[in-house]
């Protein structure tokens, strides 16, 4: 998911959730001779369960639920391809990131093939892209669908207000069409606010928002990796490059310690803001309420970022009682409250018509209409686009490429070379 994530815990983290909870080794569950049945579940970053477990754990009084936490969906991903080769170890419910399913729709025997425990009778909760991607070619679904992340912008309020552009929401929605328009955008506030101020964070997200909304991605529909044949994304890199070259980036490394602290300066001015970011921003700017904002639109129209499945491996011994923990995590009434804790936005069609989604301002953001700017832009996505089975290793090392040039240790047209290396020998 995604992410909406503190994000700064780089190793993973096993975090009891009830004071007698206790860690359950390698087995991955256990019993007490009460008769309490320990369920792990392994997210990363946030998901917005906190308070859901509780609840679920009162309304299950022979559950006790032990949470092992991810800094990043990489090490969550890492995590579980270790102990998934291993035989052992891995929680009873494992989270895993969009960009990586397909890899494990592949090893579907390896997972609990939730139609044994309802899911047909549940698989119309879902928008039917997000269900349909938990699914394996065999029809073995595999995984319920958590959030999804339609992207929006967020931008200092205050910032622009010194660079004498219109900070009303509304207003710059209709002035930011597209991505050119966006870039002129920053050029003119670079110019207006002199040295020290940038108009984004890194080119790394930037890109990653313009990947997003491309028909094809890294893979074509069949699983053949066509990033070098692909003018598109070549096309998206050049345009970060270029804009980078103008001086639009601050040029830092996401979820890095400067990154999270940057958030309390004036060092960047906007963000590609998928929904789930709301909590990240919220969480590192602190104490800065009503300097940033949303807008109900984006650069190049819809498309979406990030969003997860909670699986359950045939490594659990519990597999009833994961299946009906992880279905009521994602159901309707739960995807809403994770939004509200942490900006998961829902992938369920009841939650988005929901009334009380409809509803929802968020303060931190000067009270902006984020349930139904979200529920605008998740409709304005259209279908997802198709992740191929390395896409998150394939989108890493196009990642680190744009790191590399912006800490000056590689030419643009080097670091696209070599990007194009790692991704055949990856993917």
């Amino acid at each position: 998911m995604r992410t909406t994530r503190s994000a700064r815990v780089a190793g993973l983290a096993a975090i009891a959730l009830t004071a007698a909870a206790c860690g359950s080794g390698d087995s991955g569950t256990a019993s007490d001779d009460d008769g309490v049945i320990e369920l792990t579940v392994a997210t990363f970053n946030e998901f917005g369960y906190d308070e859901l477990y509780q609840e679920y754990m009162d309304a299950h009084p022979n559950i006790r639920i032990v949470e092992r936490k991810a800094g990043t969906a990489e090490a969550a991903i890492e995590n579980l391809r270790t102990k998934l080769a291993a035989g052992s170890g891995l929680s009873d419910i494992e989270a895993v990131e969009e960009a990586w399913m397909v890899g494990f729709l592949a090893q579907a025997d390896k997972f609990h093939d939730l139609r044994d425990y309802g899911a047909d009778d549940i698989a119309d909760r879902w928008l039917p892209w997000k269900f349909e991607a938990g699914t394996a070619p065999g029809g073995e679904v595999i995984g319920y669908g958590t959030d999804i992340g339609p992207m929006a912008l967020c931008y200092r309020r205050d910032l622009f207000e010194q660079a004498g552009l219109p900070a009303d929401r509304d207003v710059l929605g209709q002035m930011i069409t597209d991505w050119a328009s966006y870039f002129d955008l920053g050029v003119h506030y670079v110019e207006a606010m002199g040295e020290g101020y940038a108009w984004y964070d890194t080119a790394g997200n930037i890109f990653q928002a313009m990947q997003n909304q491309l028909e094809v991605g890294y893979y074509d529909t069949d699983d053949n990796l066509v990033a070098a044949e692909n003018d598109a994304i070549k096309a998206n890199f050049d345009a970060v490059v270029t804009a980078n070259e103008a001086g639009l980036s601050a040029n830092l490394q996401t979820w890095s310690e400067d990154w999270a602290k940057a958030f309390q300066t004036d060092a960047f001015a906007t963000l590609p803001c998928p929904s789930w970011f709301l909590g990240v921003i919220e969480g590192n700017a602190k104490g800065r309420e009503g300097t940033w904002d949303v807008v109900d639109a984006f650069p190049g129209g819809g498309g979406n970022w990030g969003g997860s499945y909670l699986t359950v491996p045939k490594q659990t011994d519990h597999p009833e009682e994961a299946a009906e923990l992880a279905a009521w995590l994602t159901a309707p009434e739960q995807q809403v409250k994770a939004f509200v804790a942490k900006g998961t936005f829902p992938s369920q069609v009841e939650a988005l018509e929901s009334a009380e989604l409809a509803e929802m301002t968020h303060p931190f953001f000067n009270d902006a209409p984020t349930g139904t700017m979200f529920v605008n832009r998740a409709l304005a996505v259209g279908e997802a686009q198709y992740k191929g089975p390395r896409d998150g290793d394939v989108n890493q090392a196009l990642q680190n490429s744009l790191r590399r040039i912006e800490d000056g240790s590689q030419e643009p047209d080097a670091a696209w070379e070599q990007f194009l290396e790692d991704a055949e020998r990856v993917g």
